[in-house]
């Protein structure tokens, strides 16, 4: 009797710990991790207290209307490791919204047409830092690049979600 007992709990041992460790994934449909702190209508943003770039692309998704909660950090790499940033769609900050992760300088409009359309990916990713792209618009539009905005599912693996053609 003692042996189904001590086994039981140290199962539910294993699932705390995992559950504490991990957060409260969320398995629905969508694919992607979802936590309290990224709501459908919040967007959590993670980034370097010095980037002026991050900043202007927060202000960017300010004035098309979202709620922004911006965390200021040293421990980028943790935080693009932990919510499955690879680094082939790496840029400087990521955030959270909606069960979603939005990696670099993601236009407003493809955030919401994620929210919309909820596709089974991880997140959209602007990989890079390309000159013209929200909150990296510096020096003459002629010189802006095109870029491609691309939803990833965490494993390496990405599909061009849209491509940005400049003026």
């Amino acid at each position: 009797m003692k042996k189904p007992i001590i086994a039981l709990a140290s199962l539910v041992l294993l699932a705390v710990a995992v559950f504490v460790l991990f957060g409260n994934a969320d398995t629905s449909a969508t694919g992607a991790s979802g936590t309290d702190e990224a709501s459908a209508s919040t967007l959590v943003v993670y980034k370097s207290p010095s980037c002026g770039c991050c900043t202007s692309w927060v202000d960017h998704m300010t004035a098309a209307g979202f709620d922004v909660e911006v965390h200021d950090t040293d421990e980028m790499n943790a935080v693009k490791s932990q919510a499955g940033v690879t680094a082939n769609v790496s840029s400087c900050h990521t955030a959270k919204i909606g069960g979603y992760v939005i990696e670099g300088h993601v236009p407003a409009e493809d955030v919401t047409r994620l929210l919309a359309e909820r596709p089974a990916v991880l997140g959209l990713a602007v990989p890079g830092m390309p000159i013209g792209s929200p909150g990296m618009e510096q020096g003459s539009p002629a010189n802006y690049q095109d870029y491609d905005v691309v939803a990833f599912d965490g494993q390496g693996r990405t599909s061009v979600f849209r491509h940005v053609t400049q003026p």
